[in-house]
């Protein structure tokens, strides 16, 4: 994926043009044990709500080509049944349901390979977007899509607790001290499967997402990915 390409997935996630239907997520703790799972249809959501899943999701589509995001080559090997590519392929069916089984076992890989001593949550989002065609000068064409783009795009989130600080409360009008909560913070990690080569699908390849530049786990790719 070039960068044009990357600025046009990533220009979506937001709420006028959201081409997300579906959220999954789970909760992990620094012991590795699965605390809480869940699903969101996005259109159920709350705006806020909604606007902050997509501010997450649109950070693991941000940062610099080749430093930040890469794109990864699945060898033909992982593209046969039992397969990376085979498996994450079953994710881009454009109804927003997966097999439960199937959701469990990528949670499953990540917290078995991803490499951190934090609590973090898992986010899965499920997405369509039709693809506007483009005349020869360039001009989007919004009404000549025959095109749609499926694809999964998913996030490893540290989550930490707040501050601690002091709050103004309205209702006792008193400040006083501040509860601390779990905050879901900025992706660490992310994918997106299929990529979007050429304005289209390549399901033969993925972008991959690393927010620290120096420190992209090439273990943790291999093992998710079966990539190098």
């Amino acid at each position: 994926m070039n960068r044009k390409e990357i600025a046009e997935i990533r220009k979506l996630l937001c709420m006028q043009k959201n081409p997300i239907h579906t959220i999954y997520g789970c909760y992990v703790n620094s012991e590795k044990d699965l605390l809480s799972e869940f699903k969101h249809p996005a259109l159920s959501l709350p705006e806020d709500e909604l606007f902050k899943y997509l501010d997450i999701f649109r950070k693991a589509l941000s940062g610099k080509k080749e430093k930040n995001l890469t794109q990864v080559d699945f060898p033909l090997s992982e593209e046969s049944a039992g397969g990376a590519q085979h498996f994450l392929y079953q994710f881009c069916n454009g109804t927003g349901d997966i097999q439960e089984d199937a959701l469990e076992e990528l949670y499953g890989i990540i917290v078995e390979n991803y490499t951190t001593v934090e609590n973090y949550a898992i986010l899965v989002a499920l997405g369509a977007y039709d693809v506007p065609g483009k005349a020869t000068d360039g001009t989007v064409m919004d009404d000549a899509s025959d095109l749609v783009y499926e694809f999964v795009l998913g996030c490893i989130c540290p989550v930490a607790l707040s501050k601690p600080g002091l709050c103004y409360n309205e209702e006792n009008n008193h400040i006083e001290d501040r509860s601390r909560d779990w905050l879901v913070g900025e992706p660490l990690t992310g994918f997106l499967f299929p990529a979007f080569n050429e304005r289209q699908s390549d399901i033969h390849s993925m972008l991959y997402y690393s927010k620290k530049a120096a420190d992209l786990q090439p273990e943790f790719i291999e093992a998710m990915f079966g990539c190098q």
